[in-house]
């Protein structure tokens, strides 16, 4: 079977056919997978640098013919991506010290932050609980910090927006804002909508 012609789910066995190495590496397969037949937002190279992605592959699927370049032709542009850095900085500042190579997690997760969906879709999760199990175990203290489930990208900006003492929601408290579905809604449910603003 060609990569062209494969299924996600099959692809995730090939992936994982050898022993799961570590928690990340059966997350990391789900979005390899996703990626690979087209069903992620995760631009060439996953949206790692080349030698990332190279270092990525080698470790944690060697045997698989990884393909380079974004099966779905999509690609990201991360000149608009004014807060790039504040987020590597804010998931570094939050890193599980236990963790080795984090930062590809940090990379794929930067990267699915420019897109429109919730944010375990456009990295190409099978569901929004395994993006959870993701950000507390690679970033525990942060992901804590989520106390009232809000939607994992808009938590994201509300703590750049906190680290740089920012407040720019004018409602006294998220209970009585008349957005409240918008942070804290059911991110099952896959939405239509190509507004950015109202997912992150």
């Amino acid at each position: 079977m060609t990569l062209q012609h494969a299924d996600r789910e099959t692809i995730y066995s090939q992936l994982t056919q050898h022993t799961i190495s570590d928690a990340n590496h059966e997350w990391l397969a789900c979005m390899v997978a996703s990626w690979c037949v087209g069903n992620s937002l995760l631009p060439d190279y996953l949206g790692l640098e080349c030698h990332d992605f190279a270092a990525l592959k080698q470790h944690y699927f060697a045997d698989y013919p990884l393909p380079e370049r974004a099966p779905s032709g999509k690609q990201l542009d991360f000149e608009r991506m004014l807060e790039r850095q504040d987020l590597i900085n804010l998931l570094k500042n939050y890193r599980n010290p236990e963790v080795i190579d984090i930062d590809w997690v940090i990379g794929l997760l930067v990267a699915g932050c420019l897109g429109n969906d919730h944010l375990w879709h456009d990295l190409g999760l099978w569901s929004r609980s395994q993006l959870t199990a993701l950000l507390n175990y690679n970033f525990p203290e942060l992901a804590a910090r989520n106390t009232h489930d809000m939607k994992w990208k808009k938590f994201l900006y509300k703590q750049l927006c906190e680290e740089e003492g920012l407040y720019l929601c004018r409602a006294p408290s998220c209970q009585v804002c008349v957005d409240y579905g918008q942070c804290y809604g059911s991110e099952e449910a896959i939405t239509d909508t190509h507004d950015s603003a109202a997912l992150i």
